[in-house]
């Protein structure tokens, strides 16, 4: 049995699960997550508890019966809390700035990149970190990603955008020795 395939998902209250068409609906204050349950596996609400259950042991549903389950917590939390990724931007003139539903990133190409944001994801920009912030997890680590590949963080001087809690591994230039 999966670990964490078998624990209940607990159902605050304001929430309402709907299981219809192989489709899980989670609802809450903070808006509306919708996700395919995929075949192979079952799910059903008990009370104020969400269980998943799988058709049979082979490798493939065992795998997808700790996946379901994680996305079902993964709805609620988000509805009811929300998620939250903050980036770091390092290096001299690089900057960012939130306009409408977009944020501009001037990173020290020849142009500003303008990074329009999905439907569901907010952005605060605080001197040099970016905040995003939503209900969808998935999304959310979607969008972050895409703002960190727009300037990598790079091991030499460590300029770049990159994960708050990310630790750039730094390299040894050159050292410029003559013969």
């Amino acid at each position: 049995m999966s670990r964490i395939g078998k624990k209940p998902v607990a159902v605050p209250k304001g929430v309402t699960i709907t299981i219809k068409d192989g489709t899980v609906s989670v609802k809450g204050p903070k808006g509306e997550l919708k996700e395919p349950i995929p075949h192979g596996v079952a799910v059903k609400l008990e009370g104020d508890r969400v269980i998943a259950t799988r058709a049979d042991d082979s490798r493939v549903n065992r795998a997808k019966h700790g996946l379901v389950r994680a996305l079902v917590a993964n709805m609620v939390r988000g509805v009811t809390q929300g998620f939250k990724r903050e980036l770091e931007i390092n290096g001299v003139g690089y900057k960012a700035e939130v306009k409408g539903k977009s944020v501009t990133f001037t990173l020290g190409y020849s142009h500003v990149i303008d990074f329009p944001l999905p439907q569901g994801i907010d952005a605060k920009v605080e001197k040099n970190r970016v905040s995003l912030s939503g209900v969808d997890r998935e999304l959310l680590g979607q969008v972050a990603a895409k703002v960190r590949g727009l300037r990598p963080p790079e091991p030499y001087k460590g300029k770049g955008i990159k994960y708050l809690e990310e630790r750039i591994r730094r390299k040894v230039g050159k050292t410029g020795a003559g013969t």
